[in-house]
C-alpha cells in the first residue's frame, strides 16, 4: 500500500494537458507560466525542434522515390494517403492509420499527426479572427445553440496570442474579419493585384487581401529569444521549419513552457480515459497506455485540459464512463459526439492571365490570398444560410508543367527553362451548419491494436452546403472574368467532412447545461476541473480557419482555470 501511495504521489501534478498540438502547446505554456507543475501527454513519439525535421533540408533528388508514396506506405497510411499532406517527406510526422483505425460509416478524412507538436508541424497557418457575425450565427438563424461568448470576450486574447505567435497580415478595417496584431504582410503577385483591383472596382462589398499567416516576417525580441527567425520563403513548412519561421509547438510554446522548469513532457502516452471521482464529482486524472511498453499508467492532477484534437477528445470522453456518466464523461446534455462540422472546399474557379510575360516573382511564398465572407453579410445569398470566403492565389508555372504537357526532345526541354503562363485560382471555403446527426460514437464490439473500442464517424455535408457551392463557383468565375481572366473554368470537387482538416464540434460550448457540455470558459458544466479547448469545443464553424480561435480560447481558459484554483473553486 505504501508503494502505491508513493507511486500516486510521483504521478501527481497540478495540471495535466492531453495533446501537444496547437492548443495543447498553448495550454502547457500558459499553465506553467502561471506557476503550475504541468504534465504534457502526447500519444506519439517525440520530434525535437530542428533535429527532428529529418527531411526539411533535402532536395527533391535526395528522396529515393522523388516524393512519391510506395505501395507499402499507402497500405500503412490509407487515410493520410488521400491528401497532399502525406508525401515521402512527411511520413515521419503523419500517423500510420493501421495502428489507429477508425470506422467511416460515411467518408471522413481524419488527418492525424500523432507526434509531439501534432498538426502544428504540418498545418496551413492561415490565422483569422472570428467576429460577432460568427459568434452570433447560431442565434441569428436558429441552427445550433448560441455561443456563450462574443467577440469582445475573446478580442484581448486574440491580441495576446497574435503577439506571441507572429501573424503576418494587412490592416483592412473589415467588420466581418477584425484586424489583429500583425507583422509585415507578404506581397501580392502582379496577377493578384490585378484581380484585387478589378474586384474593388466592381464590388464595394468584396475585398481581396493577402492571407493572414502564422509566418514571421518581422520577428520580435521575444521571438528571437526563443530561437525563431523570419520566414525564409522556402514553402517547405510541412516538413517542419528549422528556422522557427512559422508557429509550431516546437518553435514557440514548448520552449516557452520548458523555460519555466515546471513542464514534464511525456511522449508515447496514449490517453484513453479520464478518471472520475464520483464522491468529489471531479476529474481525478487520466489513464494512459505507454506505447513502447503497453503498460497502463495513471496520472493525477487538480485540473485537466483536453487538447487531443477534435475526434480524439470526443473519443476520450465517450470512453470515460461511470455510474454518474454512463454515456460519456460530462454528457448530461446528450450532445457529446454530435454536431460535428468541417469546412467544405474545392468549389471555385481558375483562369489564365495574359500580359505579364515580362514579370516573375522571387521566392516561394508560403501563403495565398483571402477574400472574406460577403454573402449573407453584405450581399444576399440564394437559398442557403451562412457563407464562404476564398483562398487561392496567382502564380506563373515553372518547369513542372512539363510533367503534363505533351512534347519531347531538345526544343521541348529548352522551352521548360522559361516560365510558363500566369494563372489564378479561387478556392471557396464554406461554412457547414451544426447538424445533430453529424456525429461520432464508439463501437465497443470492435477493438484497435491497443485494445480500445473503435471510433465511428457518421457525418456528411447536406443540402445547405451543396446549394452554397453553386454560388461559390458562380461568384469565383464572375470575379476572374471581371479581372480579364481567359479560359475561365469552374472547379467543383466536393469531398467529405474532414478533408479541410478543420473538423470541429462534439463537445460544444453553450449557455445551457441541458444543451451543451462546456460553459463560456471552456469548462465542463458538470465537471468543473475539466476543460476542453481544442476544436471539439466549437459551437459553429464560421467559414474562416479556426486555429487562431483555438489558441485564444486556450489562453483565456487557462487564465480562468488558474484564477479559479487560487479561489479554491476547482
Amino acid at each position: 500500500m505504501n508503494l502505491n501511495i508513493k507511486a500516486k504521489q510521483q504521478n501527481t501534478y497540478d495540471a495535466i494537458v492531453v495533446g501537444s498540438g496547437i492548443s495543447g502547446g498553448w495550454a502547457a505554456k500558459e499553465l506553467t507560466e502561471k506557476g503550475l507543475k504541468v504534465l504534457l501527454l502526447e500519444r506519439g513519439p517525440d520530434v525535437k525542434h530542428i533535429e527532428g525535421y529529418t527531411t526539411a533540408m533535402k532536395e527533391p533528388w535526395e528522396f529515393p522515390y522523388r516524393g512519391r508514396l510506395t505501395t507499402q506506405v499507402k497500405e500503412e497510411y490509407p487515410v493520410q494517403a488521400r491528401k497532399f499532406a502525406l508525401t515521402e517527406a512527411t511520413t515521419g510526422l503523419m500517423t500510420r492509420d493501421i495502428m489507429y483505425p477508425y470506422e467511416e460509416k460515411k467518408p471522413f478524412q481524419w488527418t492525424r499527426a500523432f507526434v509531439v507538436g501534432g498538426r502544428s508541424l504540418v498545418w496551413g497557418r492561415q490565422s483569422y479572427r472570428w467576429s460577432d457575425h460568427d459568434f452570433e450565427a447560431n442565434l441569428r438563424d436558429g441552427y445550433g445553440v448560441d455561443w456563450p461568448i462574443r467577440y469582445k470576450d475573446i478580442a484581448p486574447w486574440y491580441d495576446y496570442v497574435e503577439r506571441f505567435t507572429g501573424i503576418s497580415g494587412s490592416y483592412e478595417g473589415l467588420p466581418q474579419l477584425p484586424d489583429g496584431v500583425f507583422q509585415k504582410p507578404m506581397d501580392l503577385t502582379c496577377v493578384e493585384r490585378k484581380v484585387q483591383s478589378a474586384i474593388a472596382g466592381k464590388w464595394k462589398t468584396r475585398r481581396l487581401i493577402i492571407g493572414r499567416a502564422a509566418n514571421i516576417t518581422s520577428p520580435t525580441e521575444e521571438q528571437l529569444k526563443l530561437g525563431r527567425s523570419s520566414c525564409q520563403f522556402r514553402n517547405l513548412c510541412i516538413r517542419g521549419c528549422p528556422y522557427g519561421g512559422y508557429f509550431s509547438t516546437q518553435s514557440a510554446t514548448l520552449p516557452a513552457a520548458m523555460a519555466t522548469g515546471r513542464l514534464t513532457l511525456r511522449p508515447d502516452s496514449l490517453v484513453h480515459e479520464i478518471i472520475y471521482d464520483e464522491q468529489r464529482q471531479r476529474a481525478a486524472g487520466v489513464k494512459v497506455i505507454d506505447q513502447k511498453t503497453r503498460e497502463e499508467i495513471e496520472f493525477y492532477a487538480r485540473v485537466i485540459f483536453l487538447n487531443a484534437s477534435t475526434l480524439a477528445t470526443n473519443f476520450i470522453l465517450l470512453n470515460s464512463v461511470s455510474n454518474r456518466f454512463p454515456e460519456g464523461l460530462g454528457n448530461d446534455s446528450g450532445t457529446l459526439g454530435k454536431y460535428i462540422m468541417d469546412h467544405h472546399q474545392q468549389a471555385g474557379a481558375q483562369a489564365v492571365f495574359e500580359g505579364f510575360e515580362d514579370k516573375y516573382f522571387f521566392g516561394r511564398r508560403p501563403n495565398g490570398i483571402y477574400i472574406p465572407q460577403y454573402r449573407n453579410f453584405s450581399e444576399k445569398a440564394e437559398g442557403y444560410l451562412r457563407g464562404y470566403g476564398y483562398q487561392g492565389g496567382g502564380s506563373r508555372s515553372g518547369w513542372q508543367r512539363g510533367v503534363s504537357t505533351p512534347g519531347f526532345g531538345a526544343a521541348f526541354k529548352e522551352s521548360l527553362t522559361r516560365p510558363g503562363e500566369w494563372s489564378m485560382r479561387l478556392n471557396g471555403y464554406g461554412e457547414c451548419l451544426p447538424y445533430e446527426d453529424n456525429k461520432v460514437y464508439l463501437d465497443r464490439s470492435k477493438k484497435d491494436p491497443w485494445g480500445l473500442p473503435i471510433l465511428v464517424t457518421d457525418a456528411e455535408y447536406k443540402d445547405n452546403e451543396r446549394t452554397m457551392r453553386k454560388q461559390m463557383i458562380a461568384d469565383a468565375m464572375e470575379m476572374l472574368e471581371t479581372a480579364g481572366g481567359k479560359d475561365v473554368k469552374p472547379v467543383d470537387d466536393m469531398k467529405y467532412i474532414g478533408f479541410s482538416t478543420h473538423e470541429m464540434g462534439g463537445v460544444r460550448m453553450g449557455r445551457d447545461p441541458k444543451t451543451s457540455i462546456l460553459n463560456a470558459w471552456n469548462q465542463f458544466h458538470s465537471v468543473p476541473n475539466l476543460f476542453a479547448t481544442d476544436g471539439s469545443c466549437m459551437t459553429s464553424s464560421s467559414c474562416s480557419n479556426p486555429s487562431l480561435t483555438y489558441m485564444a480560447l486556450t489562453a483565456r481558459a487557462a487564465d480562468y482555470a488558474v484564477r479559479a484554483m487560487k479561489r479554491n473553486e476547482i
